[in-house]
């Protein structure tokens, strides 16, 4: 039996963790929602005030929102430009701010800059590596992790890393350096396109929040 949430309400997908926390906080400031949420492991809908919220891994939240399981949602441009997801992005909420960078170990920096044919990249945006190395002219052998990326330059594993950086301090610790950046990514906030008509009383009053309020803070 398939199961359907409240369609009196907006569905709105959120990434587990600390972003969650940043957007609930938004949220609450705009007068969106009337009270902060906490997080709670064991439950992944939270329904509150007129919105069933998904908590859902980050990856997964464009997923839910171009198929229409959620009407809104928020992921960050890393995830966006890695999936291109047919969605709508109103609006940059302005937390969860990284770099995607390349990075390396300091003695491959001549052969990163030498305008080499071919590299081996360890990442786990393998499309984002393929488009930046691509419009360079270089062949690239994608090595798809999900953990412990920076570990691949230092075992042979690849060349080069391409890899979210917020603070840089991971990279510093395992003795490796930011070569170039490919791009900066924030969160933004993401609207399915059928949503965003059928349900715009109630997607539009919600984005003129938010945007007023980032605004003013």
């Amino acid at each position: 039996m398939v199961r359907k949430l409240p369609q009196d309400r907006l569905t709105v997908a959120l990434p587990k963790g600390r972003l969650f926390d940043q957007v609930i906080s938004i949220f609450a400031s705009a007068g969106i929602i009337e009270n902060l949420i906490k997080q709670d492991s064991r439950k992944l809908i939270l329904q509150v005030d007129k919105f069933n919220f998904l908590l859902v891994r980050a990856k997964d939240v464009p997923v839910y929102v171009e198929y229409g399981v959620a009407d809104i949602g928020v992921a960050g441009d890393d995830l966006l430009f890695e999936t291109k997801p047919d969605v709508y992005i109103p609006v940059d909420l302005g937390v969860g701010a990284c770099t995607i960078m390349v990075a390396g170990l300091p003695e491959d920096r001549n052969k990163y800059f030498s305008n080499p044919t071919s590299l081996k990249v360890a990442t786990k945006y393998p499309n984002i590596a393929r488009d930046f190395f691509g419009k360079k002219g270089v062949k690239v052998q994608i090595i798809e992790l999900y953990g412990s990326i920076e570990l691949a330059p230092l075992v042979g594993l690849a060349d080069f890393i391409v890899d979210i950086v917020e603070t840089g301090r991971t990279l510093r610790e395992n003795g490796l350096v930011v070569l170039e950046e490919i791009s900066p990514s924030s969160a933004k906030l993401i609207v399915n396109r059928a949503s965003y008509k059928t349900k715009s009383e109630e997607v539009m009053p919600l984005i003129e929040k938010l945007e007023n309020t980032l605004v003013k803070g």
